[in-house]
């Protein structure tokens, strides 16, 4: 039985540029939520509601420490919302990629002409 909420959750929760930006910081290691809500530009009042999304969604665990709550990302979670946005790019990333190496090089020369 899978314990966590709907990936569509998590989609949702990495909607928000300050949620990112909390991931991102918490990805490195523990945070208090104060460090997050200033990675996100945001009070900590403020960034409470956004915690609260990352913590119902799986990405963010919390462990109480005192009086402080710490947050880290959950690894597991966080990979399995990779696979599904790997998936669903399938093999268009790779021609994306290929692509746009294709015409990096005659941007290159038309940026001498100029």
């Amino acid at each position: 039985m899978n314990k966590h909420p709907p990936l569509d959750d998590a989609v949702r929760a990495i909607g928000h540029p300050g949620r990112r930006a909390m991931l991102r910081l918490a990805r490195d290691g523990e945070r208090s939520a104060s460090e997050l809500a200033q990675a996100a530009g945001l009070s900590p009042s403020a960034a409470s509601p956004h915690l609260k999304v990352l913590r119902d969604s799986g990405l963010l665990e919390v462990r109480i420490d005192a009086k402080r709550r710490l947050y880290s990302v959950n690894v597991e979670r966080l990979a399995q919302l990779r696979v599904e946005l790997d998936e669903m790019w399938g093999d268009r990333l790779d021609a994306l990629k290929a692509t746009a190496e294709a015409e990096a090089p005659t941007r290159a020369r038309r940026g001498r002409s100029a």
